[in-house]
């Protein structure tokens, strides 16, 4: 059973009244540990803060917030601490409250156990039929409303595949069902824009740090499906899997990157 403290407390219980389960408005992260301690928990922890700032409400994590999310990464082994934000209870119909307390919800999970397959055999892709809207004002936000996510995911995916490939309404890769996309060309490394669509992964921004400090030549820009077959080697991150290379997107193949085991092992992502 899912281990879960709702405000500090274990197994409380959520108002039903709470503007997260009513509207989507709030925000989560789901974040791995390992030998007890939690990986990028800074970075975490910014990027709610500032996905908050952006839907309007206050939120930075407490002293006692970060020293639960410390003391169950000590006591729990491997595995995954999801936090998740609602606003609260309160406001007339959509109209946010002017005050009130943020709903704050930490739950234990396991690491996927063919996570750590995909990072030695690579993955394969499914261009999904399901395309993402463009709203700018929540472009990058990992906001609590992935009913996108869910539509994308509830059609099966052919024999072969492992995820799907998601593009915005004009044809542009964004990412996949549940990470970013990265594309290489010698030198040359390019990331799909979220400018008007898709998630700000933290992994997304470690590896962009790694690519850098490693003289990579690093494109934030758009990328139309058909520009696929310009790259040689593609690879998705996310927070759970870290880094985990592309073998095949539909009919196009990419050979494996000769950088990616090395940038896995300096940010401490092998499963």
């Amino acid at each position: 059973m899912t281990e879960v403290w709702v405000n500090g407390k274990q197994d409380y219980q959520i108002d039903p009244l709470e503007r997260g389960l009513a509207y989507g408005d709030g925000l989560f992260a789901t974040m791995r540990f390992s030998g007890g301690e939690v990986l990028f928990l800074r970075a975490h922890l910014q990027r709610l803060t500032q996905g908050a700032k952006r839907l309007g409400f206050d939120w930075c994590a407490s002293d006692p917030l970060i020293a639960q999310i410390k003391h169950l990464a000590m006591t729990h082994g491997d595995g995954c601490i999801k936090l998740l934000l609602g606003r609260g209870v309160g406001g007339r119909g959509y109209a946010a409250p002017t005050s009130g307390l943020i709903t704050e919800v930490i739950s234990i999970h396991a690491i996927p156990s063919h996570y750590s397959q995909w990072q030695i055999a690579g993955i394969s892709l499914k261009s999904s039929d399901v395309k993402l809207a463009h709203q700018p004002l929540l472009a990058g936000i990992k906001h609590l409303n992935r009913l996108e996510q869910v539509l994308i995911k509830s059609k099966q995916l052919a024999s072969g595949f492992d995820d799907w490939l998601v593009m915005d309404q004009k044809h542009n890769v964004i990412e996949s069902s549940m990470a970013n996309l990265f594309l290489v060309d010698g030198n040359r490394v390019v990331t799909p824009s979220i400018a008007l669509a898709g998630v700000a992964g933290v992994m997304r921004e470690q590896v962009i740090y790694a690519l850098i400090e490693r003289g990579f030549d690093l494109h934030i820009t758009d990328v139309s499906y058909q520009q696929l077959s310009q790259f040689e080697h593609g690879f998705i991150t996310n927070s759970l899997f870290g880094l985990v290379d592309i073998n095949r997107v539909d009919d196009l193949t990419f050979e494996r990157s000769p950088f990616t085991d090395s940038i896995r092992d300096s940010l401490h992502l092998t499963l």
